[in-house]
């Protein structure tokens, strides 16, 4: 059974009509148990990270902020998100269940959290529906402890992962890869240690072709230890906020994909939700369960 770390306050209320689709968690849930990769009882709920090993990637003063429920409007605003007790503990819970499935993948191969991939926080704070980066936070938990001595991120959210990037530059043992739509958000984008963005419409063909490509470089690049990899769905041709054109067949070959080949290079697999916005939250639940159903052919 694929080991997975979900929480019940991964949901947090939010007002109504608002454009993050924080539903989609719980819809996510009931998707995992239908397809038999959640029964009940059937997930690992992680604890809330302490703020110490969020403030070993975020400033300090920030990380507070976020906890007192004290954020400035301006960086609400960043954020998209209200600055409120149920966001901060919502927040601390991800950076937990990516840290506790990357764990999980050290010790059986592969592991997913049902939620994650917050990749637009950075350094300095939050952006674009990321209050904490869990992947950033997971993999400087385990560099810290020395469970690991080098990491790869392969980032494939429509959007760039431009926090981690910038809390990883100038860190060689953490080789950040992301494919992202070239005009899409962030405006200003950072630097990975490979980007590859893509142009508007992009469909399978040339999205895969580029993905297989890339995929050898990075590994033999990275020589990591443990590879955390943020599935996020907004590639999808129907996505309210993705500008590339995957089909539902075009994502699961993808994940398929990428799971397959840092297997079969031996390293520990992570994965992390990502983003995927709908007003239908069941068909995005279905369109986030390809990466738990691939990767459990592979557990």
């Amino acid at each position: 059974m694929l080991p997975i770390a979900w929480h019940p306050d991964y949901l947090a209320p939010l007002r109504p009509g608002h454009r993050f689709p924080m539903s989609k968690y719980g819809y996510l849930r009931g998707a995992l148990a239908a397809r038999g990769l959640m029964p009940p009882g059937g997930f690992i709920a992680p604890a809330a990270a302490p703020l110490r090993l969020i403030a070993a990637v975020h400033a300090l003063d920030y990380v507070e902020r976020v906890e007192n429920c004290a954020l400035t409007r301006g960086e609400e605003r960043a954020i998209g998100l209200p600055s409120t007790a149920a966001v901060a503990r919502r927040g601390r819970l991800s950076c937990a269940g990516t840290l506790l499935a990357a764990r999980l993948a050290l010790e059986h191969g592969i592991a997913c959290n049902a939620a994650g991939g917050s990749h637009h926080a950075g350094p300095d704070g939050g952006a674009g529906f990321c209050v904490f980066n869990d992947v950033a936070v997971a993999a400087q938990a385990l560099l810290d402890e020395g469970i690991v001595r080098r990491v790869l991120v392969v980032d494939c959210d429509v959007h760039q992962g431009d926090g981690t990037a910038r809390i990883f530059e100038g860190d060689p043992r953490v080789f950040t890869y992301s494919l992202h739509a070239q005009n899409n958000y962030p405006s200003e984008k950072a630097v990975s240690d490979l980007d590859r963005g893509l142009p508007d419409g992009t469909g399978d063909a040339a999205y895969l072709a580029a993905l297989s490509a890339d995929l050898p470089r990075i590994i033999a690049a990275a020589g990591a230890d443990i590879a955390f990899y943020n599935a996020g769905v907004d590639p999808w041709a129907g996505d309210r906020l993705g500008r590339l054109s995957l089909s539902l067949e075009g994502l699961r070959a993808r994940d398929r994909l990428v799971l397959g080949a840092l297997r079969a290079a031996g390293l520990p697999v992570c994965g992390a939700l990502g983003g995927g916005y709908s007003t239908d939250p069941e068909e995005l639940a279905a369109r986030h369960a390809i990466l738990f159903e691939e990767a459990a052919a592979l557990s």
